[in-house]
């Protein structure tokens, strides 16, 4: 009862990585508000799940295992789900921003009348003063995120009604392991008391899934561009420096729309989020969306022919010139100093 719940998202019996940035982050929470941790995964096979995320600090790992539920659809894992919460009734309920999060999630949160905070780049735990109401509300979960195209950051609360839910994109949050030697309880749920028949009425015949060619977020040096690059041609100054120092090419959300690069690329609030070794931001103002989904890189370089520009005052090193000029520059020294 009031414990804090996380989805887990499994694909080939492997719990994707923001599912475990969200037990990281959900362990932490758990500590401060003194409940437990549990998290819930749904599918078939699933045996092997308790290996995975015991480390991270579960309490409790509640399995709904059965063929029918993998892969996911709709309707299945929104009745689970929602009748889970409604016999546990957890405090809070986290889920990753993906595709299936951002399918389950409004589902869920409808059906309990509860509420949902999207694309959340920041939880922490506070008090609220309703001041109209006259009512203070202690520990609840502040739902942190940029808001009103970027322009603020918004931070969301819950009063309450209950579960309070968020979804998270994937990188926002750290991967750390609690407790290696740490085990919690395992449940096992009768799906049948949970599924009705007609939860299955959508059967998937083939099921296609390409991979992404391009991982940004692995990469530990990452040249990002903005729309200070001017064009497209000159985002291949970028490549060519990326080749010479074995990193990988991301861009802004506005170079994204401009065309000058492609939407896998985009790193910010609607984009990826990385935390490289070296980030070299090229041309970019420094927007709040795109400072979400790269301040926490190691060490930031901007260059840009602004002086004030935003992206400066989180940089370690600044670089005030024009990029088609500082570029070539950095190659040439770079190839003479690594001979």
């Amino acid at each position: 009862m009031n414990n804090i719940f996380v989805y887990l998202e499994i694909e080939d019996g492997i719990v994707a990585d923001v599912s475990l940035e969200l037990l990281t982050k959900g362990r932490s929470l758990a500590n401060q508000l003194k409940c437990k941790l549990e998290a819930i995964a749904i599918g078939s096979q699933l045996d092997g799940i308790g290996e995975q995320v015991f480390s991270f600090g579960v309490d409790v790992l509640t399995l709904a295992d059965d063929k029918k539920l993998y892969p996911y659809t709709s309707l299945p894992h929104t009745a689970i789900l929602v009748k889970l919460f409604k016999e546990e009734q957890p405090q809070i309920a986290l889920m990753g921003a993906t595709s299936i999060g951002r399918d389950l999630g409004p589902r869920v949160s409808s059906a309990l009348f509860s509420g949902l905070t999207a694309d959340c780049t920041s939880l922490e735990i506070g008090d609220h003063e309703d001041k109209k109401e006259g009512k203070v509300y202690k520990n609840l979960l502040y739902q942190i995120r940029p808001a009103f195209g970027g322009n603020i950051v918004a931070t969301i609360v819950n009063p309450e009604q209950r579960p309070q839910m968020a979804t998270v994109r994937e990188g926002v949050m750290k991967k750390e392991i609690a407790d290696k030697h740490y085990k919690g309880e395992t449940k096992k749920l009768d799906v049948s008391k949970y599924v009705s028949s007609t939860d299955f009425v959508v059967n998937v015949i083939e099921r296609h899934m390409e991979k992404s060619k391009l991982n940004i977020k692995a990469s530990p040096i990452i040249i990002s561009g903005g729309y200070g690059i001017g064009s497209r041609e000159n985002f291949d100054l970028l490549f060519d420096f990326a080749h010479v120092i074995g990193a990988e090419v991301g861009a802004s959300r506005a170079a994204v729309d401009a065309g000058f690069a492609d939407h896998e690329r985009q790193i910010g609030q609607t984009g990826v989020t990385v935390r490289p070794k070296l980030y070299i931001a090229c041309g970019i103002s420094g927007q709040i969306q795109h400072v979400a989904g790269m301040q926490e890189s190691s060490m930031i370089i901007a260059i840009n022919n602004d002086p004030n520009a935003p992206i400066n005052a989180i940089a370690d090193y600044v670089i005030t010139g024009n990029v088609e000029e500082v570029i070539p520059k950095m190659i040439k020294y770079y190839k003479k100093n690594t001979k």
